[in-house]
C-alpha cells in the first residue's frame, strides 16, 4: 500500500491492511450476533467485537498518518484483538470461528509491530 505526498511515495506499514480488515470483520459481526437466538450468552462477545473494531480503526488512522502513537496503540490493539479472538473462538458458528481467526492473526501482527517499530 502506498501513498503519494508532495511528489514523494510513502510506504504504509503492512499492518495497515490487517487492522482495517479486522475492524471491518468485527463491525459486520455485531448485527449478526445481535440477531442470534443466544444473544444473551454473547454479550461479552458483542462488547469485545465493538471494542476491537474501535481500536483497529484508531490504529489504522495512526498507521496511515505515520503517527508516533502507532507503536503503543499496536500493543493495546493486540491485547484487545486477542481477547476478542479468544471470545469468538468459544462459539461454534462459522462466523465466530472466522472472526476468531481474523482477530488472532491481527493480534499476532500487532504484537510483532509493537515490538519492532520505533
Amino acid at each position: 500500500m502506498q501513498r503519494v505526498t508532495s511528489g514523494h511515495t510513502m510506504m504504509f506499514p503492512p499492518l495497515l491492511g490487517t487492522v482495517q480488515n479486522c475492524a471491518n470483520v468485527c463491525e459486520h459481526m455485531v448485527p449478526m450476533m445481535l440477531g442470534m437466538t443466544d444473544v444473551q450468552a454473547r454479550r461479552n462477545q458483542i462488547r469485545l467485537l465493538i471494542d476491537c473494531a474501535k481500536i483497529c480503526h484508531t490504529l489504522s488512522s495512526y498507521l496511515a498518518s505515520l503517527s508516533p502513537m502507532a507503536q503503543g496503540t499496536a500493543a493495546l490493539c493486540a491485547r484487545i484483538c486477542e481477547m476478542c479472538g479468544n471470545e469468538c473462538a468459544r462459539f461454534p458458528d462459522q462466523h465466530s470461528q472466522m472472526c476468531a481467526q481474523v482477530c488472532l492473526h491481527c493480534a499476532q501482527e500487532c504484537w510483532a509491530y509493537a515490538s519492532t517499530a520505533g
